[in-house]
């Protein structure tokens, strides 16, 4: 199986062939796997080199020029490093692109917390008007990345992960997907974590919700599912900062009593690089470790 970021080079390129109103910009990162396409498009495959800042404002200009930029590079070097010109080149000048990160909260930990966002998805939630997509399996980031292309002039962010799901789903760029249904409780599983979720809840009595797009938040779907539960209870696994959805979960409950746990990436910084099943196991978002935290409470 390929991994998303082959995806992602495949099917950018095969828009590129597609779309004439289509550019990637790139900042050294992901360089190889647009050579073809550089050559057939030079004018619309551009790398800044290593100047993030560059790379932000140069799709910000082309979004300008009636372009539909795709900007990619490492998460911390596409939403940390040049966020300022992510809030006034495209939110600022009201146009749109669409950003496409790669190395998620902790991907490459032999590159250490320079190469680490685990804060990505709060950073883009300051801001207004922005999609924000996270497939579980290349196949759903195929699909998320031609609707985020298609996406008119729209703003979105599509957070490409070395971790992935066994199966792909049949996503659709908005809902909330239910894998397993159950009444005492809900726990919804944000792309790749679906699997550790499944394996965390096999024989509990929960509903599992499946999210690859979590901006805007489906509402209804997670109103839907607590409606079918005895208690509103919802676990929200995220393979980003915990509690980055639960304000989210929060503003679509407010018409009911109701309790959210928000799991995921903690705010103490692992300083031991290690391999990424370490870094899960070390965040508590390994399955033994979830089963122990999510039926922990439930049963308070």
């Amino acid at each position: 199986m390929d991994t998303m970021r082959e995806r992602f080079a495949s099917v950018t390129t095969q828009l590129l062939d597609e779309d004439p109103r289509l550019a990637v910009v790139l900042a050294d990162i992901g360089v190889d796997g647009f050579r073809s396409a550089q050559e057939r498009h030079p004018g619309r495959v551009v790398n800044v080199g290593i100047r993030e800042q560059l790379l932000v404002g140069v799709g910000g200009g082309l979004a300008l020029a009636g372009m539909r930029p795709v900007v990619h590079t490492f998460a911390s070097f596409l939403v940390e490093r040049p966020f300022e010109q992510v809030k006034l080149d495209f939110g600022h000048q009201d146009v749109g692109g669409v950003l496409v990160s790669a190395g998620g909260s902790y991907d490459w930990p032999a590159g250490g917390f320079t190469h680490m966002a685990p804060g990505d998805v709060a950073l883009l939630d300051s801001l207004d008007g922005w999609t924000v997509h996270v497939p579980g399996h290349p196949d759903e980031a195929d699909t998320l990345l031609r609707r985020a292309a298609a996406a008119g002039d729209d703003k979105v962010y599509v957070r490409l992960s070395v971790q992935t799901n066994g199966t792909p789903r049949p996503v659709d760029g908005a809902r909330f997907l239910t894998v397993r249904e159950g009444t005492g409780g809900v726990v919804l599983a944000v792309g790749p974590m679906l699997d550790n979720v499944l394996a965390a809840t096999e024989g509990l009595d929960v509903t599992v919700l499946y999210a690859t797009t979590v901006r805007p938040f489906d509402d209804a779907a997670l109103r839907a599912a607590v409606a079918g539960a005895t208690a509103a209870d919802v676990v929200i696994v995220e393979p980003y900062h915990e509690g980055t959805s639960t304000r989210h979960a929060n503003d679509a409950l407010e018409h009911v009593p109701h309790r959210v746990l928000g799991l995921g990436v903690g705010r103490r910084e692992l300083r031991r690089y290690g391999q990424l099943d370490e870094h899960l196991a070390g965040q508590g978002l390994d399955a033994r470790s979830l089963r122990e935290r999510i039926t922990g409470f439930l049963a308070r």
